[in-house]
């Protein structure tokens, strides 16, 4: 595929600061990528040197095959989504909309006409007239979005746009901009630290921590296969679970030295014996029935309806998911098992997976 956007190598210092290190990353033409990460680790401040609006330190950065280093935020023909929407108070949907195409210099009608295709796109043909302060959150963003749109540029890029709304709807709208993503055949680079909103609604995921790239790849990929205990941790919801072990004599089982009884799973390959092992159990793929490989004491238990979620009364605390209503009450004894394949290992020394 066409490359969008290539950054690499890319440095940001803010004096004594090291904001983002060695940053390597290709976005395709026409792709979603999302930048996920805790607060300060960076995601932010690389969508905005993606803008221009931070200056970086060294390295390249190119959008459509053009250096941009030096090149002022309003020629890299990039569109910017704001978590505040940005709106102009004293202008109208039409205004808002039309505001960049008039500064520069498009005929009023030309202007209007087009105004008008966006917000039909958008569903906002009968909110035209209406001032920011008149419209719900859900629809200012989409103003937002709109005269982003109008634009017409090389890549979209949101900056954590949906975390202002309520639950129901950040669900409705980010279902919004992915379909808009699909209809345009845009390239967009959207930032949060959500990662539910980046598993669900990106192609691409890029893991930032501390101002790097910790992993990257398909949402799945990340899921199944993370490349470290923070990306294994941070990635899934309810987050995975992690019990101190080692491996066991026979080579293919893993003892947890952490759960009450000292439980041996077996492995689907080969850990070497002795070995100092953190363990990761993810809560969805822990189950009862078939043989029982362990039992854990409950503690707290939480239900939504659909799911009940419940907290182990041990130490490490294991979180354990179970569809429907759920059969066990705090005091119960749950007997587990996992699959050999879901369990994942990892060094506790330098978190990599094993």
């Amino acid at each position: 595929m066409t490359p969008q956007i290539e950054i690499s190598h890319v440095e940001k210092h803010y004096g004594a600061f090291h904001a983002l290190k060695d940053i390597d990353l290709t976005i395709p033409k026409g792709s979603f990528v999302a930048l996920v990460g805790p607060s300060g680790c960076g995601k932010s401040t690389l969508l905005r040197s993606i803008a221009g609006l931070e200056s970086i330190t060294s390295g390249d950065l190119r959008i459509a095959g053009e250096r941009m280093n030096e090149m002022p935020p309003r020629k890299r023909d990039v569109a910017m989504v704001f978590q505040s929407y940005a709106l102009y108070p004293h202008m109208n949907v039409l205004g808002n909309l039309t505001y960049s195409l008039r500064f520069k210099g498009v005929a009023k009608a030309d202007a209007r006409e087009k105004a008008n295709r966006v917000a039909s796109t958008i569903g906002l043909e009968k909110l035209l007239d209406r001032y920011p302060r008149e419209l719900s959150g859900g629809q200012r963003q989409r103003v937002a979005m709109g005269r982003a749109i109008i634009r017409e540029p090389k890549a979209f890029l949101f900056d954590e746009p949906l975390s202002n709304l309520d639950a129901a709807l950040r669900v409705h709208m980010r279902m919004e901009v992915r379909a808009l993503h699909d209809r345009l055949g845009a390239t967009s680079v959207y930032v949060t630290h959500d990662q539910i909103e980046a598993m669900t609604m990106a192609d691409h995921v890029v893991v930032m921590r501390d101002g790097r790239i910790e992993q990257q790849g398909s949402p799945l990929t990340l899921y199944d296969t993370p490349a470290n205990r923070f990306v294994a941790g941070f990635i899934g919801s309810p987050a995975m679970n992690f019990v101190d072990g080692h491996g066991s004599e026979d080579g293919h089982s893993v003892r947890l030295d952490a759960l009450p009884g000292a439980p041996v799973l077996p492995l689907d390959r080969r850990v070497e014996p002795g070995r100092p092992v953190v363990a990761g159990l993810r809560p969805e793929h822990l189950f009862s029935g078939g043989e029982t490989q362990f039992s854990v004491p409950i503690r707290v238990v939480e239900s939504t309806g659909s799911i009940a979620y419940y907290t182990t009364d041990t130490d490490p605390e294991l979180m354990l998911v179970e569809q429907g209503r759920g059969k066990l009450r705090s005091g119960d004894s749950a007997a587990l098992s996992i699959a050999p394949g879901d369990i994942h290992l990892f060094d506790p020394m330098t978190g990599l997976a094993l």
